[in-house]
């Protein structure tokens, strides 16, 4: 059989494994690559390969604004906190045009002194997990 596109008909199409129809998923999981949006030493060091995250910290593996992950970044396995992502969210909440995390300690201090990208303004109402996050953030959507 043999698939047909506006007239066209594409049956290697068929064949190939890579081919999908669905669109990419922008959820943050496993293997997803991420930025890093503090001014910590590691975040700011140039990476010859992006930070990814290797585990999420949740029931269903899929991490939304607020979920704290693992990285690997420059062979090193560092906590973070996501900030912001790519998928659509809830009403009223920002889409962003990357996947932004900001590393903290095992304590859930942040590593940096001060956060780049503008912060969701929803993350206000989780003032007691996330205040120090919010104290040094200088910008909020």
């Amino acid at each position: 059989m043999a698939l047909s596109l506006s007239g066209l008909i594409l049956p290697k199409l068929m064949q190939q494994r890579a081919f999908s129809v669905s669109s990419a998923v922008s959820a943050i999981q496993k293997l997803t690559r991420v930025r890093v949006v503090d001014n910590s030493t590691l975040g700011n060091a140039h990476h010859h390969r992006p930070p990814k995250v290797i585990h999420v910290y949740n029931k269903n593996g899929v991490g939304k604004v607020g979920d704290r992950v693992l990285l690997a970044i420059k062979g090193q396995k560092k906590k973070a906190i996501i900030v912001g992502h790519k998928m659509p969210g809830a009403r009223m909440t920002p889409r962003f045009d990357s996947n932004n995390v900001v590393l903290i300690e095992d304590n859930g201090n942040p590593t940096g002194t001060r956060i780049k990208a503008p912060l969701p303004t929803h993350l206000r109402k989780l003032e007691g997990e996330y205040s120090k996050l919010l104290a040094i953030a200088q910008r909020f959507v």
